[in-house]
């Protein structure tokens, strides 16, 4: 199919559904009927140049995301198809009431914009989510939330910055690194 063609309707309809059903499962977590929607878990998160890739490093990732922010929910913003994508929009939100990686938790609500492509393969199925947002924007509203002129809120913050600091010298993964540009014909 050329780059130019959209599916038909009923290929559309049913692209919405499957996104909207993932979007909905992992709300309720439901981590069996969310990773029922790939034939193989894979999801790449942009801003931290990293990769979870099948069945058990996806749960990993959903328990991690969810002791940090057990109350998680999506509000959908836009909704778009492509010629092998669904495009959608929405806003992230959580209150960060257990550990993300090193970083303590903070008590602090979120609301983050965030925009997630979902790749479908020549065969309709589900292979890539693929999420690009704005880490600042996440740690700019946790850390909003500590009182900065108390001695138990400056140690919080110390704690926060050693999380964010070991965090930080991961590689990124070299699945994301290697592109290749589209072949443009003119």
């Amino acid at each position: 199919m050329s780059r130019f063609t959209l599916p038909s309707e009923p290929v559309l309809r049913a692209r919405e559904k499957l996104v909207l059903d993932h979007f909905q499962d992992e709300v309720r977590q439901d981590w069996d009927a969310t990773l029922s929607t790939f034939p193989h878990p894979h999801y790449e998160l942009i801003a931290q140049m990293t990769v979870h890739d099948g069945d058990g490093e996806v749960r990993e990732y959903y328990r991690d995301t969810r002791v940090a922010f057990p109350d998680q929910d999506h509000e959908i913003i836009a909704f778009r198809h492509s010629a092998d994508a669904v495009i959608v929009e929405f806003w992230l939100l959580g209150t960060h009431d257990g550990p993300l990686g090193r970083i303590p938790p903070t008590g602090s609500k979120h609301r983050t914009r965030m925009t997630a492509y979902f790749v479908f393969d020549e065969h309709e199925n589900l292979v890539t989510e693929r999420i690009y947002f704005d880490q600042l924007t996440i740690l700019r509203q946790l850390i909003g939330g500590v009182d900065k002129r108390s001695p138990r809120g400056l140690l919080k913050l110390l704690r926060i910055l050693r999380g964010l600091l070991s965090m930080s010298g991961a590689a990124p993964d070299p699945r994301l690194l290697t592109t290749t540009p589209p072949d443009f014909v003119r």
